[in-house]
């Protein structure tokens, strides 16, 4: 179908591959390659739809988005032309982050305001919650681990969104990660606009954003960084409850939503949201990194920004593999949780740094928070680690051969942190367990089916990985320093930022791996190491 973009246009469906509108005569070819399809949505200033670019090989979908205001006051298009242009601005600043769509063009045609997108295929929040039901607090803390370090990005390229909500937030089908969507109510907040002899522009005399979502500083005109932490809390109550802001009773006296019975999480994700949701903005967590150590998966971050895996089988299913901070699932949705391992890795590494923190402070509170000030400032091994500085803690105990085995087979998956040094594993069945962290050097794995297991941040170094299937493992920032890995099946394996230094990686097979070619060169390698191509040879 052809679409056409006349606001006025009695009837805007066309057969495909027309040149002009049956009903109006408007071209319909956008700009000599634009062919629109269908309507997406319609918001207060702009209409968005979906369209195929016929320029390029394959005519890729993107969306295009009109400057429709839905008033004709000379103020009201003033301020939809001075957003339009705003967001055209916003987007081809921060357009190079991957959960934000990128600006591909930008243009006025006719008298009409055009701009161009990447197309973001997936559902949104709202969407997900409508299909598959509400969040657990699990999926929350995950959601909020994936979007507070966008939210930084944008904040410290100065741009305030101000109109985030679970419509404006899309799981990418490809690789299941949060992309924000709509940059057309974002607000520089360093660059002032010029203003009128009322003393206002015709973009801040207006709120924007949405009811309900947008907190009250914002809802007068004057929106800070922290305005934003008011939306994404608002957004986490909806994705518990599915209740939107207008289906939540207010206090009347405070104006604070009153959500807390509506939902059933731990103190500790209450205590966070409220402060979240405070509606004095002073009192409010101020920055997106504040939120990230009060839900204590700040030191994690790299690790859970960096985790996503795409898991490959005779089709492509997405799959995320990100680790998070609580016990329970890996999950992709709420609807498709796996369990096993996923969470419980970094859920493990919580419960050690608690228990090295409370083991350390006795019964001194004023100790406890000591220790808990210094830990926000330590973070996991890097991929140079080695056994020099040890996870010390009362769940990162030395294990034995035999008891680790032991455990295994009554179904524990989960020894992120553990010491498993030397010890002698060949040909076993470990597949899909969590090593995260865990020190694994000079460890005797040949021939063992590790498929799917987690060795993030773990020390792997001069460790025997041989004719080992490591098909679909996780080794972002592992250390693998010569490790013997000749033979291994390394087909799918997530190794980006791992430490590849003299490891031996000759009649490996490294298809569809995620490894960089400097990586590879740091390695050994032959003519029989299967490229992450699928072809064979030297690099």
């Amino acid at each position: 179908m052809s679409y056409c973009l006349n606001p006025i246009c009695p009837n805007p469906e066309n057969v495909a591959y027309s040149q002009r509108c049956q009903s109006c005569g408007s071209r319909l070819l956008l700009r000599d390659r634009y062919r629109v399809v269908e309507p997406l949505g319609q918001g207060g200033f702009g209409a968005t739809f979906l369209a195929h670019d016929q320029a390029l090989p394959g005519e890729p979908s993107c969306v295009i988005k009109q400057l429709r205001p839905s008033g004709t006051a000379p103020h009201v298009l003033q301020m939809a032309r001075e957003l339009f242009e705003r967001e055209a601005k916003t987007l081809g600043k921060i357009g190079n982050h991957p959960q934000v769509p990128r600006l591909l063009d930008y243009f006025e045609e006719q008298e009409q305001f055009y701009l161009v997108q990447e197309y973001i295929s997936g559902a949104t929040l709202q969407q997900e919650v409508k299909a598959n039901g509400i969040f657990s607090e699990t999926a929350v803390k995950q959601f909020l681990s994936e979007i507070l370090p966008l939210l930084q990005y944008i904040h410290e390229q100065k741009v305030i969104h101000r109109d985030i909500k679970p419509a404006n937030l899309i799981r990418r089908t490809q690789d299941a990660r949060m992309v924000l969507i709509d940059f057309g109510a974002v607000k520089n907040q360093v660059t002032q606009a010029t203003n009128n002899q009322f003393g206002q522009t015709a973009l801040t005399a207006y709120a924007i954003g949405t009811p309900g979502f947008a907190p009250p500083e914002q809802m007068a005109m004057r929106p800070v960084y922290a305005s934003d932490i008011y939306a994404l809390g608002v957004t986490c109550i909806y994705l518990l409850t599915g209740k939107t802001p207008k289906d939540i009773d207010y206090n009347p006296t405070t104006g604070e939503m009153m959500w807390e019975r509506l939902v059933h999480v731990s103190d500790h994700l209450i205590n966070v949201l409220r402060k979240m949701l405070d509606v004095s903005v002073r009192n409010r967590y101020q920055a997106a990194t504040d939120v990230l150590r009060a839900l204590e998966i700040e030191p994690y971050l790299e690790s859970l920004a960096k985790g996503l895996l795409v898991k490959s089988d005779n089709q492509v299913k997405e799959r995320t593999h990100n680790q998070h901070a609580n016990s329970g699932v890996l999950w992709s949705n709420p609807a498709t949780a796996d369990t096993g391992m996923g969470v419980a890795q970094v859920a493990a590494a919580i419960r050690a740094r608690r228990a090295k923190l409370t083991e350390a402070a006795g019964s001194d509170p004023r100790g406890l928070r000591q220790g808990a000030t210094a830990a926000k400032s330590t973070s996991l091994p890097n991929s140079n680690s080695t056994a020099s500085q040890p996870q010390q803690s009362k769940i990162g105990r030395k294990l034995d051969t035999q008891t680790l085995l032991t455990a295994y087979l009554k179904g524990r998956r989960d020894f992120a942190l553990h010491n498993l040094n030397l010890l002698n594993l060949q040909g076993v069945d470990l597949s899909e367990t969590n090593f995260h962290s865990a020190q694994l050097q000079s460890t005797n794995l040949q021939g063992a089916n590790l498929h799917n297991s987690d060795f993030g941040r773990a020390s792997l170094t001069k460790a025997n990985l041989k004719d080992a299937n490591l098909s679909k493992a996780y080794f972002n920032h592992a250390d693998l320093e010569g490790a013997d890995l000749r033979g291994a099946d390394l087909s799918h394996a997530y190794l980006s930022n791992a430490n590849l230094r003299g490891a031996n990686l000759c009649g490996a097979n490294l298809s569809g791996a995620k490894i960089s070619d400097e990586q590879l060169a740091l390695a050994k390698t032959n003519w029989m190491t299967v490229r992450p191509n699928g072809k064979r040879g030297l690099l």
